[in-house]
């Protein structure tokens, strides 16, 4: 009788990879008309919700305070700038519900989000967030909310957002720079401050 060899368990990373992609795989690998905008739109609205919960969320409930104070700041910060750049470049959305296309809003909050995972708590966890963080653009972009250069200029905000604000590293002098976003119900700003 010959017996089969036991199959290998695919790595922790991996699975975890695999479980968050599969949304967003099986939407993308849908029949582009069984898709319609508002079930990207929707999609983006869960994943960037879903990304908030993880990033803030999971530091909270482990006791790590300033890690979530940290991720949320994040994407606060990129939330913010991004309303503030719509306004400063007012942009037709291609579907025509608004003129605040440029940046994405929505991708912005998903890179700082994720990328404050990533420093945060390492590849494991951030190489899915970066995934998952992706799929929000691509799916604004196909909700026909956003240009596919909405979406770049969002993740490059929220990416900076979350590698200024989750972990700044003093340099071989000491010196550091801290990001904090503020506002009330007539303004919102940065403050920066730096130590050299």
């Amino acid at each position: 009788m010959n017996a089969k060899p036991a199959a290998t368990p695919m790595p922790r990373p991996f699975r975890r990879l695999g479980l968050l992609a599969a949304g967003p795989i099986l939407l993308a690998g849908q029949n582009a008309q069984a898709a319609s905008q508002d079930d990207w739109d929707t999609a983006s609205d869960v994943a960037v919700g879903g990304l908030l919960l993880w990033s803030v969320g999971v530091p909270a409930a482990k006791g790590d305070t300033q890690g979530a104070l940290k991720a949320g700041g994040s994407a606060v910060a990129a939330f913010g700038a991004a309303q503030a750049l719509k306004q400063v470049f007012p942009e037709q959305r291609p579907d025509g519900s608004g003129n605040d296309s440029f940046p994405s809003g929505h991708t912005a909050t998903a890179f700082a989000a994720a990328t404050s995972i990533l420093e945060r708590r390492g590849p494991e966890e951030g190489i899915p967030a970066l995934a998952l963080a992706s799929f929000v653009g691509l799916a604004r972009v196909e909700a026909d909310k956003h240009y596919w250069y909405d979406a770049v200029a969002g993740a490059a905000l929220g990416a900076g957002a979350g590698l200024l604000i989750t972990r700044p590293k003093p340099d071989k002098n000491g010196r550091i720079a801290v990001i904090v976003p503020w506002g009330d119900t007539h303004s919102i700003g940065l403050h920066v401050a730096a130590r050299f």
